[in-house]
């Protein structure tokens, strides 16, 4: 459990996919299970949005320490970013953050060799090396800005 007086991460995964991804990137690091929190998987990306709208978003006004990441799938769709972050409050703009595989995580999962949990650690790794080694593939490229801006945000108090 985060505690909401000290920095803290939240994830929102679309599904189960998503979700061991996480988790994966949480076993990198035992001391990140302390600093991020893993969410129930909302059941598609669209139910993601309605969370955050609904759920999160509010819960978020008063803790300004949260940062909230929705793991989406993109399903090779140009728009979606743009529709997501359009749906996040003005209030929350600079602590939320759409991350996702383009297509969607089995795709990356037989791309990569690896279970969701294994591509996690190796996102995990690529972060607090401060490299992009996994972070540059195809499925995963275009969250250059997000991931940029959640690095900014986050490293102080997660990779430091």
């Amino acid at each position: 459990m985060t505690n909401k007086f000290r920095h803290h991460v939240h994830v929102l995964p679309e599904d189960d996919a998503n979700r061991q991804i996480a988790n994966g990137f949480i076993s990198f690091n035992p001391n990140l299970n302390r600093l991020i929190q893993i969410l129930p998987p909302s059941g598609g990306w669209l139910k993601v949005v309605n969370e955050l709208k609904t759920v999160q978003g509010p819960k978020m006004q008063n803790i300004p320490l949260r940062i909230l990441v929705l793991l989406i799938d993109f399903d090779d769709d140009t728009d979606r970013l743009t529709y997501v972050r359009a749906q996040i409050p003005d209030a929350l703009q600079s602590r939320v953050f759409v991350l996702g595989v383009w297509s969607e995580p089995e795709r990356l999962k037989a791309e990569f060799n690896k279970t969701f949990e294994g591509i996690g650690e190796a996102l995990a790794q690529d972060c607090a090396d401060n490299q992009q080694t996994f972070w540059n593939h195809e499925l995963l490229r275009h969250n250059h800005p997000e991931l940029e801006r959640l690095r900014s945000s986050v490293r102080p108090f997660l990779f430091e």
